[in-house]
C-alpha cells in the first residue's frame, strides 16, 4: 500500500483525524514531532499515528520545531529535508548540538538520495523516501522509538533494589558479580574496546549498556546488533551500509551502523558467528577507523567504540581458524566475564524480588512474594539458560498462580522436583531403594521436557560429559574419587574426559 498525501487535505479535519490503520505498532506513550512545511503531509501523519498510545505534534519550518522541542519533549523527530526557511540539514545540525541522542528520520520526495546521507552523517537515525508505505514506515517508526527507549535506559550496576536510578538493573551482590562491577567501571572511564563473555541469558547486553551509560559516549548513540540472528548476506551490509546496484534489491544507497553510530558505542553481539570476510572488515575499522559500504570503494572514516560479546570458547575458534586470531587480540584489550546463574545462586532471591517487582509495575494484582519451598527449588535448580530462564520461570509463575504468593506448584515440573527432593528422606533397603528410582524418574521426565524444548539437545551425550564434570568437581579434579563416584575404571573415566574435551581450567573451577 503506497501512501502520497492527501491533496486538498482541510486543516479543520487535523483535529480530529480518521484512523488510518486498525492497528497500532505502539506500546506506550510515545511522542512524535513532524516537522513539515506541507499541510497536506501533517495531515496524512495524523490519520496514519493517530492512536490512544501516540501523542503528535507538528512544526511548519526548522526555526518553529527548534522552539517546540524543549517543550514537547519528543521522542522521535521526523523531518522533510527541503522547507521554507531554515534547510532540513540546517536544523538536523543544530539540533545535535543540544540533543545528541534524539532519533531523527530524514525525509525527502526527491530521487537523489545524496542530501539524505549527508543528514546521516549528522547523526541521523534514518532516511526514507516519498511516498511513502504505510507499514514500512510504522515499522521504521516503531524501531526509532525502540532505539529511543533504550538510549534513554540507565543501566545501574547498584546491587541494591531499593535504588529508585534505574529502569533495568543488573543485580547481584555475590562476589562474582562485585567483580563484574569493579570492571564495569574501569571500563566506563575508558575508550577501551571491551570482550563481554558468558553463557547464552547471562546479561551480557544489560553489562554492555551499563558500561555505555558510564562512558564518555553516553549522549552518543548506543546501537546492538546481534550477528547471529542476520543471514551471512546481508550482515555487512548492516553494519557497513551498501551503494545504490551492490546486489540484488539494492535499489537505493543505504547507511550502516558504523556511520549511524559515529561517536558512540557499538555492540556486536554473538561476535563469534560471524563470517571471515566480515571479521577481516571489522579488524581494518579497529585498526585505521576506515571502512567501505558493500559495493563501494571510497574510504569512510568513523569513530565508534566497539563492545563485543559471545558466547562461545573464541580462544578454541582461534584454535580451528574459524577467527582470526590479530581481530581476537584487538577485540581482547579488556575482558569482562559474566558468571552463570549457577554459579551466583545466592543472587536468586534477590533476582526474584526484582521480577516481581517488574512484573508489578504492569500488573498491580501480580503476587508480591515467594514461598521459602519455591525459593529452596529455584536455588537448587541448575538455570542453563540462566537470568533469562529465571525471568521465564517467574513470569510463568505469576499467570498460573492462584494465590498471592509464588508456590513450588507454581514452578514448571524440571524447576519444582528441586524442593520436593529436598523433602524426601531415605531408608534402608527397599525403601532406599524405591526412593532413588522415583527420584530418578522425576529427574527422567524434567530431563525429557527440557530435550523436547530443545531438540538439538542430545540427551544422552550431554547427560554423560555433565555427569564427569560434576564428579571432577565434586571430588575438587581428583580423577580416582570422581571415577568411584561414576562407578567407572580411572582409565574409562581419562577417556571421557579427552573424548569431551573437558579441560580443569573451564569445567572443573
Amino acid at each position: 500500500m503506497n501512501f502520497f498525501p492527501y491533496p486538498g487535505a482541510d486543516s479543520s479535519l487535523c483535529s480530529r483525524p480518521a484512523r488510518l490503520t486498525l492497528t497500532t505498532p505502539f506500546t506506550q506513550m510515545d511522542k512524535l514531532l513532524l516537522i513539515d512545511d506541507e499541510a497536506d503531509v501533517q495531515y496524512s501523519f495524523r490519520r496514519i499515528f493517530d492512536s490512544p498510545e501516540m501523542e503528535m505534534a507538528t512544526a511548519s519550518s526548522g526555526e518553529e520545531g527548534l522552539r517546540v522541542i524543549p517543550q514537547f519533549q519528543p521522542d522521535l523527530v521526523m523531518m522533510d529535508v527541503r522547507m521554507t526557511g531554515m534547510t532540513g540539514l540546517e536544523t538536523l545540525r543544530k539540533l545535535r548540538q543540544t540533543h545528541a541522542k534524539l532519533p531523527v528520520i530524514i525525509m525527502t520526495a526527491y530521487g537523489t538520495t545524496q542530501t539524505a546521507i549527508e543528514a546521516m552523517k549528522l547523526g541521523a537515525y534514518d532516511y526514507v523516501l516519498k511516498p511513502f508505505d504505510v507499514p514500512k514506515l510504522q515499522a521504521l517508526v516503531r524501531n526509532a522509538l525502540e532505539a529511543a527507549r533504550a538510549m534513554k535506559k540507565v543501566v545501574s550496576y547498584e546491587p541494591l533494589l531499593e535504588s529508585e536510578d534505574y529502569d533495568i538493573g543488573i543485580v547481584g551482590r555475590t562476589e562474582a558479580m562485585q567483580d563484574v562491577f569493579k570492571l564495569i567501571g574501569q571500563l566506563a572511564g575508558s575508550d577501551a574496546t571491551a570482550l563481554i563473555t558468558g553463557e547464552s541469558g547471562t546479561g551480557k547486553e544489560l553489562i554492555a549498556r551499563a558500561i555505555y551509560g558510564h562512558s564518555q559516549r553516553s549522549e552518543k548513540p548506543f546501537l546492538a546488533i546481534n550477528c547471529a540472528a542476520i543471514p551471512e548476506n546481508l550482515l555487512e551490509s548492516e553494519l557497513f551500509g551498501h551503494e545504490r546496484g551492490a546486489f540484488t534489491g539494492a535499489s537505493q544507497q543505504r547507511i550502516g551502523k558504523f556511520e549511524q553510530c559515529n561517536g558512540g558505542t557499538l555492540f556486536l553481539d554473538e561476535i563469534g558467528d560471524m563470517t571471515p570476510a566480515t571479521q577481516t572488515k571489522i579488524l581494518r575499522v579497529l585498526q585505521s577507523g576506515t571502512f567501505e559500504r558493500v559495493g563501494g570503494n571510497t574510504p569512510i572514516k568513523t569513530d565508534v567504540r566497539i563492545i563485543a560479546a559471545t558466547n562461545k570458547p573464541l580462544e578454541q575458534a582461534v584454535a580451528e581458524k574459524q577467527f582470526r586470531e590479530d581481530l581476537f587480540y584487538r577485540l581482547n584489550v579488556v575482558r569482562l566475564r559474566v558468571p552463570p546463574l549457577r554459579e551466583r545462586r545466592a543472587d536468586i532471591p534477590l533476582l526474584v524480588n526484582y521480577f516481581l517487582k517488574k512484573f508489578a509495575e504492569k500488573n498491580p494484582q501480580a503476587i508480591k512474594g515467594v514461598t521459602d519451598e519455591a525459593l529452596r527449588a529455584l536455588a537448587a535448580y541448575d538455570w542453563p539458560g540462566n537470568v533469562r530462564e529465571l525471568e521465564n520461570v517467574v513470569h510463568r509463575a505469576l499467570v498460573v498462580s492462584k494465590g498471592d504468593a509464588m508456590l513450588s506448584a507454581d514452578l514448571p515440573p524440571e524447576v519444582s522436583m528441586m524442593s520436593r527432593d529436598e523433602g524426601r528422606g531415605t531408608s534402608a533397603g527397599g525403601a532406599a531403594s524405591g526412593t532413588v528410582s522415583a527420584d530418578i524418574g522425576d529427574i527422567a521426565q524434567a530431563l525429557f521436557q527440557i530435550a523436547r524444548r530443545d531438540p538439538k539437545l542430545k540427551l544422552i551425550p550431554f547427560l554423560e560429559r555433565e555427569m564427569v564434570i560434576q564428579a571432577l568437581k565434586e571430588t575438587k579434579g581428583n580423577q580416582v574419587q570422581a571415577a568411584k563416584l561414576l562407578g567407572i575404571t580411572r582409565a574409562t573415566l581419562r577417556k571421557r574426559v579427552e573424548k569431551f574435551g573437558i579441560t580443569q581450567q573451564l569445567e572443573i573451577k
